[in-house]
């Protein structure tokens, strides 16, 4: 049976759950019945195939008008509780973008509120359709590379002065009153942080013992584009190093560390390095189910949610603790240099740096960066 689809923010990511809106509707999983939108949608802006969903700013009255069975969720992050709970009130059904939400207790008021509202919500860490998580976990439980000391991240990119322009709330940690929450490890490196939690089995927020915070910034702005993270739990460590100031960017990827081998996924392009002792590297790629039609699959047949609410509840309490952070440091000039045609700022050497706290699972202080601070501890 097809499913009627309405996307709650089309523009700016936006155009790739329409992409992919219209990718499963030529195969009839779903339809785009509605597009809600401060500004509607132009036709030259909504892909061919689609039709002409109806548009409107008021999401509540759109799902009303359309008798949408899930929300598409796409909005600026400070907005995604309350939209997601006009939906839940309405028996929709939702595929929401992350973060889930700026803050733990709005993440607990929209989770909550789901629960009540006993309609489905999947998160969209899409990484975490990658059938190389579960293959992985696998991996680990069968001893591939022994006792797991912990998990490190890597992700290395760049963005230009416009990306943090994109939008009013871009770069932000705060707008109008509002946490927003906008940094590096939070939204665009956000999947390397749930990817290695996922992996860890660590994913709900009572498996999170601690959490060590450096966040710094390159860039005139008010949230952190060049950060780490440690995340204790019962398991072991979590460490993630990111950045958006790379001077040559790269693939970002997680490391499971055992004390027989290693274990690389590099996790937007569902490949696998196994490496343990006694036996030579081993490299797989795997196939990802996409998370609406995981969804669209939970509605028909009760196939199982790929990520549900509370399986983020470790992830947001590390947006927590980043929210409840000082503000991030901006680095020194000395530290960071410009490249006027590419309109950005790099930090010369930080790709190794973020390469070494994943393969060390040390923060940036510990790794000797001389622009590092020590770090803020939140339990």
């Amino acid at each position: 049976m097809t499913v009627p689809v309405v996307l709650a923010g089309a523009r700016g990511h936006g155009r790739w759950h329409l992409d992919n809106i219209r990718r499963l509707q030529a195969r009839g999983v779903v339809r785009l019945a509605g597009i809600c939108e401060l500004t509607p949608l132009t036709g030259a802006e909504i892909p061919d195939g689609l039709g002409t969903p109806e548009q409107s700013a008021d999401l509540g009255a759109l799902l009303d008008a359309t008798g949408a069975r899930i929300a598409v969720i796409c909005t600026p992050i400070p907005t995604h509780t309350d939209l997601a709970l006009t939906a839940a009130a309405r028996g929709v059904h939702l595929l929401l973008e992350k973060p889930p939400a700026p803050s733990y207790a709005e993440f607990r008021r929209m989770a909550d509120g789901v629960a009540q509202a006993q309609v489905a919500c999947q998160i969209g860490f899409q990484s975490l359709g990658s059938h190389a998580v579960p293959a992985i976990r696998r991996l680990i439980a069968e001893g591939a590379v022994g006792t797991v000391k912990g998990v490190g991240a890597a992700g290395a990119w760049a963005r230009d002065e416009a990306y943090f322009r994109r939008a009013p709330w871009a770069g932000r940690r705060r707008l109008d009153g509002a946490d927003v929450v906008d940094g590096v490890l939070t939204n665009p490196l956000a999947h390397a942080v749930a990817t290695s939690l996922a992996l860890l089995g660590t994913t709900r927020a009572e498996d999170v013992t601690g959490i060590e915070t450096e966040l710094l910034r390159a860039n005139a702005i008010e949230s952190d584009d060049t950060s780490c993270v440690r995340v204790h739990t019962p398991r072991g460590p979590v460490t993630v190093a990111a950045t958006l100031c790379a001077e040559h960017p790269g693939e970002p990827y997680v490391l499971v560390h055992g004390d027989r081998g290693r274990i690389t996924f590099w996790y937007k392009q569902d490949r696998v390095l196994l490496q343990c002792s006694g036996h030579g590297p081993e490299e797989t790629g795997y196939d990802r189910t996409d998370l609406l039609e995981n969804l669209a699959a939970h509605l028909a047949h009760g196939t199982a949610l790929l990520v549900p609410p509370d399986d983020t509840g470790a992830f947001m309490r590390v947006v927590e603790a980043i929210r409840t952070a000082p503000d991030p440091a901006p680095l020194p000039e000395t530290a960071w240099r410009a490249l006027p045609d590419e309109r950005r700022r790099i930090v010369p050497g930080v790709e190794g740096l973020v390469a070494a706290a994943a393969d060390t699972l040390a923060l940036y202080s510990e790794l000797g960066a001389s622009w590092a601070l020590p770090n803020e501890v939140s339990t």
